[in-house]
C-alpha cells in the first residue's frame, strides 16, 4: 500500500490523500470516491495514470471513516463527507486553479454539493466540470424507502440497521443520523444551480443507481451542457477496461486535449 499524505484538522479526522503535481496552466483533477469506497480503487488509480501522462495534477483522497483517513464510518454522514471534500480542495488547490471533480456514485452527490458551495463563495478557484460516474444524489433517501418497517423500527431503537451489502461480506451499517442528515442535502428535489459543462456516465445494467437518475439529475440541472453517456452492458462498478477508456475519453474531450 503506497503512503499518502495527510491534512491534519486540529479536532477533525485527519484526511489521507494523494496528489501528483502537473502542468500549473491546466486544470486539477479531483477523484471523489463511492460509499465505503477508498482512494485505492481501479477508477481512482487508473485516472491517475491518465492524468499523469496528460500532464495534469490529480488528487485523490479518503473521507473520514473510508480507507487510510481517521475517523469512525458509523459516526459520519454526508455534510461531513462534503466537509472533508472541501477541505481536501482548499489544502490541494491553489485560489486561481481550475477544478475537474470525478464523482462516482456518492462521490457524484459530493461532487455536485461541492461544486454548489464553491460556486456559492464566488471565489477564483472554481469548478470547471464535473464528471458524474453512476452519480447517486439523494440515496440515502432510496435506503430509506427500502427499509422494511422492522428495519426503520431498529434503525430508529438502536440508532443503527445492519443492511446487505453485494460487494463484500460485510453488511453496511447504515445509522439514523446517515439516514436524517442526508436529506437536509438532498437535490433532486428543485434545480440544482450549476452551469458548467457536466457529463453523466452511467451503465445501463446498473442494480444499484438506476439509469433512470441520470436523466433525473440532468433534467434539474441549469445547464445547457449536460450529456448523459449510457454504457449498455456496465454495472455499478464501471470499472472494466472498456468502460475505464469512456471515463478517460471523456475527461480529455471536456479539456480538449
Amino acid at each position: 500500500m503506497d503512503m499518502p499524505e495527510y491534512l491534519k484538522r486540529n479536532a477533525l479526522p485527519a484526511l489521507a490523500y494523494h496528489k501528483t503535481v502537473g502542468d500549473s496552466h491546466k486544470p486539477t483533477v479531483l477523484f471523489l470516491g463511492g460509499f465505503c469506497s477508498d482512494m485505492g480503487g481501479t477508477k481512482a488509480m487508473y485516472l491517475e495514470e491518465q492524468c499523469v501522462a496528460a500532464g495534469l495534477t490529480y488528487v485523490r483522497f479518503d473521507y473520514r471513516g473510508h480507507g487510510q483517513s481517521e475517523g469512525k464510518f458509523e459516526e459520519s454522514c454526508i455534510g461531513e463527507w462534503l466537509q472533508d471534500t472541501l477541505g481536501i480542495i482548499d489544502h490541494c488547490t491553489a485560489e486561481s486553479d481550475q477544478i475537474v471533480l470525478v464523482g462516482s456514485s456518492m462521490g457524484g452527490w459530493l461532487s455536485l454539493l461541492a461544486g454548489l458551495r464553491l460556486t456559492a463563495l464566488q471565489k477564483p478557484k472554481h469548478v470547471q466540470a464535473i464528471i458524474g460516474l453512476a452519480a447517486a444524489p439523494d440515496f440515502t433517501t432510496w435506503m430509506e424507502d427500502a427499509m422494511t418497517d422492522i428495519q426503520k423500527t431498529e434503525m430508529m431503537e438502536q440508532g443503527f440497521v445492519a443492511l446487505p451489502n453485494d460487494y463484500s461480506g460485510e453488511p453496511y451499517i447504515i445509522t439514523r443520523k446517515l439516514i436524517e442528515e442526508g436529506r437536509d442535502h438532498c437535490l433532486l428535489t428543485g434545480d440544482i444551480m450549476l452551469d458548467m459543462p457536466i457529463r453523466l456516465i452511467q451503465g445501463k445494467r446498473d442494480a444499484d443507481v438506476p439509469w433512470q437518475v441520470a436523466e433525473k439529475i440532468k433534467d434539474a440541472l441549469i445547464s445547457k451542457d449536460v450529456q448523459t453517456i449510457y454504457i449498455e452492458e456496465a454495472d455499478h462498478r464501471l470499472s472494466k477496461p472498456e468502460e475505464l477508456v469512456v471515463l478517460s475519453r471523456t475527461l480529455f474531450d471536456l479539456l480538449g486535449e
